[in-house]
């Protein structure tokens, strides 16, 4: 497909553009400087984010470039603002870790940059080469990130698995994607969303098939079950700050291609995908739900309830309304937040190797009630408990469920959560009527405290007053529907 020079406005790729050539600059400065100019690509890191947030929040209205193949409009420019604070959160928190495991070369920041940017050039992609380049750049940059730690033989093994099962699915993906061109004969989302609206274009199995192996890809890419075999082993065995970054970054991203190849491009065949969807969600929600109940290692079981949250959000998509692509922002929103407080936690956790297991919350009611407190309220937002903002995003979901006149799904959802939260019940349980086990002091500093602090604010605000997030996800969603 030939793009006419005037139709290329590197304007619209401002954020891209910075993240890139930031990437490489820091590449280029970690290798001069090696590990002493470390903390200088820290903060020069967390600055470039803070500056690709400011600039896309200066933009304004939808357009595209490059032939339609990359798109800039309110959703895109919301879901990078996500993936910007899915980024700099963990990038903040992790500095202590980084230098404490040795992973503090700089070149972990400049991975980091590139999975962002993958990321957001998935936000914007207008059609098929474009996703797949977007999404390619951002899992070999998670795959490297997932191994990082060499010293540990469970991160090896973690990289190695994601690395495997990742090019699978994106086998699947990419299968898919060439039986819809085979059929359509064009890339461009539009166009082949204007080609399958014809007569011609209608009921082909051929599609039907490629709709199924694309939302197969994608549901690796979110840990949605049943392709989430992956998720567990992957969070255990990964640098924590890399969990942190795996449980939100990979999931705004690939939600927000759903969006865009659900709403807009196989809008006609919506008969198709439904149903694949709600089987994704109820399996999801139950094997999240389930599975939990067992794990004793904490990261084990937030990969757990990851998988959970993910059913809750494919219900919004299900749904296949305004309300349930609001309730999915919403969600996604509060979840990120939710994700950030809990990491930070373990990382601080860390510093006195302990962390991993439940029983290493053993009594931290006695030894550190605040701390207690905040680990709390986290468990309890997840768990969808009010007032916190946890129970506004599932009940934006479940209300969107019930008003497309899908109410046994909404009511699937809620017996989920009502087991899923048990185990949340049980860290809180751990926490405050265990005995303590030895002697230590878990210090949140730094990053670590301004992500706890930020996080614990919003989910207390937002859950008491969840206006402005629910005008600024509805605003995100204008244009779909």
């Amino acid at each position: 497909m030939s793009v006419a020079m005037q139709d290329i406005h590197l304007v619209l790729m401002m954020p891209e553009i910075l993240v890139a050539v930031m990437a490489m600059a820091l590449l280029l400065l970690s290798a001069w400087t090696q590990k002493g100019g470390a903390g200088v690509v820290h903060w020069l890191t967390v600055i470039t984010i803070v500056a690709v947030i400011l600039v896309i929040k200066v933009g304004e209205g939808g357009a595209t470039t490059f032939g339609g193949q990359f798109v800039t409009d309110g959703f895109a420019r919301y879901m990078k603002i996500l993936l910007c604070m899915a980024m700099i959160f963990p990038i903040l928190m992790s500095s202590d870790y980084i230098r404490r495991h040795a992973m503090d070369g700089g070149e972990y920041h400049v991975v980091a940059m590139f999975a962002l940017l993958g990321g957001m050039v998935m936000v914007s992609s207008g059609g098929f080469v474009i996703l797949y380049l977007g999404l390619e750049l951002m899992s070999l940059s998670f795959y490297v990130l997932a191994a990082w730690r060499r010293d540990d033989v469970r991160s090896g093994e973690a990289g190695l698995k994601y690395f495997v099962l990742g090019s699978v699915a994106s086998g699947l993906l990419l299968y898919g994607m060439s039986m819809v061109y085979g059929v359509t004969g064009v890339l461009g989302f539009k166009e082949v969303a204007a080609f399958l609206a014809t007569p011609e274009g209608q009921g082909s199995q051929l599609v039907a098939l490629g709709v199924v192996m694309i939302l197969a890809g994608m549901g690796f890419k979110i840990a949605a079950a049943p392709f989430h075999m992956w998720a567990p082993d992957v969070y255990e065995g990964a640098p924590t700050p890399v969990t942190a970054f795996m449980a939100v970054m990979p999931k705004v991203a690939a939600i927000a291609v759903l969006f865009r190849i659900l709403f807009d491009v196989f809008a006609s065949y919506h008969g198709q995908w439904q149903p694949i969807l709600q089987l994704f969600a109820v399996l999801s929600m139950g094997v999240g739900a389930f599975a939990g109940l067992i794990q004793t290692n904490i990261k084990r079981l937030l990969a757990y309830s990851s998988i959970s949250h993910v059913g809750y959000i494919l219900i919004g998509l299900v749904a296949n309304t305004q309300e349930g692509a609001q309730g999915v922002l919403v969600y996604l929103t509060i979840y990120l937040f939710m994700s950030v407080g809990v990491f930070a936690i373990i990382i601080a956790f860390d510093r006195q190797g302990l962390g991993d297991n439940i029983r290493d919350y053993q009594g931290l009611a006695y030894k550190q009630p605040l701390l207690a407190f905040v680990m709390a309220m986290f468990m309890f937002s997840m768990a969808g408990i009010p007032p916190l903002a946890g129970f506004i995003g599932k009940l934006n979901i479940f209300m969107a469920a019930v008003k497309a006149g899908m109410v046994p799904l909404a009511v699937v959802g809620v017996l989920f959560s009502a087991i899923g939260a048990f185990y949340y019940i049980r860290v809180v349980k751990v926490m405050y009527f265990d005995q303590p086990e030895g002697e230590y002091k878990v210090s949140v500093v730094g990053g670590g405290f301004l992500a706890v602090s930020v996080s614990l604010v919003l989910i207390f605000l937002w859950g008491i007053l969840p206006g402005d997030l629910l005008a600024w996800s509805g605003a995100g969603v204008q244009g779909f529907h």
